[in-house]
């Protein structure tokens, strides 16, 4: 069911401005250590925030980490960024309330590490690019004649660096992240990141889809490693169906591929912003975003 609101591109808090505005998240600090986490609607592709948002959006990704969050942190014994509090606790304004709800969260502030914690668990995308350079990703080696979309035998730790804003991240070697925040905190970012990839992907397949990739971030908090910002949401990861997995051809999924499939099909030169999103792009993405919300928080399947 795709909302009947507009979509929510800009937020606004009475007597608050935003102290961090990404492609997605507004970020704003209330005080005492407490950061207000907003997901907007906003769609990013190709590095460039599009000028259409996908009703809905922001409160999917919202529903989806606060779900992974409390089914696979007190499991694993990872820390994570919430606070305990409610919107309400720190939003007293009723309008503004209203339009935050269920896509906001009230949040801990943190030292953020400067990496991306990727796990692939399938090679595709940028990684099958670099295996296919150099037969290895992030300096893991792998077997010859992998094609695109085959499953690895073991999900693989392929951080990368975490650019400024406008800049691609780079593929990292773990012996780099050791240089970077010592090796005591690599290793249990990596152990972190594999537990969470493999936990999720468990619950994941039970349910019809494979997890294919996802990134992780992570910070601290107190001196203790938590993990930040969002978790296997559509935007961080690679849903892909199970049913419907062919490795060796393009997989279908269950983010914003048809976002970008339809910008490479068109006339847009990727040096220039793009324009408006068609209503048809718009409604198929924001449905195919709500149907992996739905199936993931789900009962398994038979």
């Amino acid at each position: 069911m795709i909302p009947n609101d507009p979509p929510l591109l800009t937020s606004q808090v009475p007597g608050l401005e935003p102290v961090y505005c990404g492609k997605v998240r507004d970020v704003y600090d209330v005080g005492s250590g407490r950061l207000l986490l907003v997901a907007t609607d906003r769609l990013s592709a190709f590095d460039y925030v599009l000028p259409t948002g996908i009703p809905g959006k922001g409160r999917v990704l919202t529903a989806l980490s606060n779900f992974w969050f409390a089914r696979l942190l007190p499991q694993l014994g990872v820390v994570s960024q919430a606070s305990g509090q409610s919107v309400s606790d720190v939003v007293s304004d009723r309008i503004a309330l209203t339009a935050l709800e269920g896509r906001s969260v009230v949040a801990r502030a943190a030292t953020p590490l400067r990496l991306e914690a990727v796990v692939r668990g399938y090679v595709t995308g940028s990684g099958y690019l670099e295996y296919r350079r150099t037969g290895a990703i992030s300096g893991v080696s792998l077997p010859p004649g992998l094609v695109d979309g085959a499953r690895l035998g073991e999900p693989i730790f392929t951080p990368t660096t975490k650019a400024p804003k406008g800049q691609h991240d780079a593929p990292m070697t773990f012996d780099e992240v050791v240089a970077l925040i010592g090796r005591p905190l690599a290793t249990q970012v990596r152990e972190v990141s594999l537990a969470l990839y493999s936990a999720a992907s468990r619950h994941a397949e039970a349910r019809g889809i494979l997890i294919a990739d996802t990134k992780l971030e992570f910070g601290l908090i107190d001196g203790e490693l938590a993990l930040i910002d969002e978790l296997l949401t559509p935007d961080s990861s690679r849903f892909w169906p199970k049913d419907r997995w062919t490795p060796g051809q393009p997989q279908q999924s269950f983010d914003k591929q048809i976002v970008r499939d339809w910008l490479l099909a068109s006339c847009w030169d990727r040096s220039t912003p793009p324009s408006e999103l068609p209503p048809d792009i718009v409604r198929r993405t924001a449905l195919k975003y709500r149907e992996v919300l739905d199936r993931l928080t789900g009962p398994a399947r038979a």
